[in-house]
């Protein structure tokens, strides 16, 4: 993904944007379609969905800080198959996209490399719950259409998140571990900032970086074995994090601690699963390098801009 400023054109097809959007590149081939459910009839009707073509089944997140729930497929025509879908009551969606080709060259073997690729980059994303139970087949495609189908896959990537997805998010891994300094720093004009986390007097430690809102807890941090507080918000995260083993007991019983780094969709989620209840994480937080709470830190960021 490069830093050059791009131009996204979107559509309100009915003047609304809870309604059908559309979302298109200038000078590329792609055309995408976001609906809710409600929507189905009239997106059925549309020559888009009869063509060849990928497609998301987006649910709800079940718990705050969460991760979006999606279904991944492809068909030689979408809106059959998306019919389908809505008949079939274990598919349950709230929104949906359609990815197609504005000429006539998207073919059964792109898509089911483009299935296979993009079902891939959401699992590694770490920021959806893909719930295709096997892992697509990928098809056989000559080394220029492979080239050409990546590119196509760059530009989908670009789209989502201004449709309000983030599913296909590169994922942030941290060069850092828990014992490492790190310094604050420029990636592509996205800055990381090290945190640490306020002193406890149980000898809580944990560490973080922050880049773009998100929070990657380290490996070996720590987080309350038996809060002695009563069930917040994120307790069904805290829960499942335990429940996959990124969470597990430290060599001495005494803390939980985290088995690889873990992606956060805010301060305050991490904040708050380490601590076990409710916490504000721009001011859990210390900026390693500041001594200063998050909090501080981007208010004076702020200010001087």
């Amino acid at each position: 993904m490069t830093g050059r400023g791009r131009s996204v054109r979107l559509f309100l097809v009915e003047g609304t944007p809870s309604g059908m959007i559309t979302a298109e590149i200038m000078n590329w081939t792609g055309h995408l379609l976001v609906a809710p459910r409600a929507k189905l009839p009239e997106v059925l009707q549309r020559p888009e969905a009869q063509k060849t073509g990928v497609y998301f089944l987006f649910g709800e997140i079940s718990e705050i800080g969460g991760k979006l729930p999606v279904y991944i497929g492809e068909s030689d025509n979408v809106a059959r198959r998306l019919l389908q879908h809505s008949k079939n009551e274990d598919r349950e969606f709230e929104r949906f996209c359609i990815v197609t080709s504005k000429d006539l060259n998207l073919t059964k073997a792109h898509t089911r490399f483009l299935e296979n690729k993009i079902t891939i980059i959401a699992r590694d994303s770490d920021r959806a719950d893909v719930l295709n139970s096997v892992e697509p087949a990928l098809g056989v495609l000559p080394e220029s259409d492979i080239a050409d189908m990546e590119y196509f896959i760059e530009q989908i990537r670009l789209i989502l998140p201004v449709l309000g997805f983030d599913i296909l998010r590169e994922r942030f891994v941290s060069p850092y571990n828990i014992g490492k300094e790190i310094k604050i720093e420029l990636d592509t004009k996205v800055e990381i900032v090290p945190l640490v986390l306020r002193q406890s007097r149980k000898g809580l430690e944990a560490k973080a970086v922050e880049r773009d809102g998100e929070v990657v807890v380290l490996k070996g941090s720590l987080a309350e074995m038996n809060p002695e507080f009563a069930m917040n918000q994120y307790h069904g995260l805290r829960k499942k994090l335990i429940d996959d083993g990124s969470l597990v007991p430290n060599a001495e019983r005494t803390f939980l601690e985290f088995s690889k780094d873990v992606l956060f969709s805010s301060p305050s989620a991490a904040a708050a699963v380490i601590y076990g209840r409710n916490a504000n994480g721009r001011t859990s937080w210390l900026v390693a390098e500041k001594g200063k709470t998050l909090k501080a830190y981007q208010d004076e960021r702020q200010a001087a801009e």
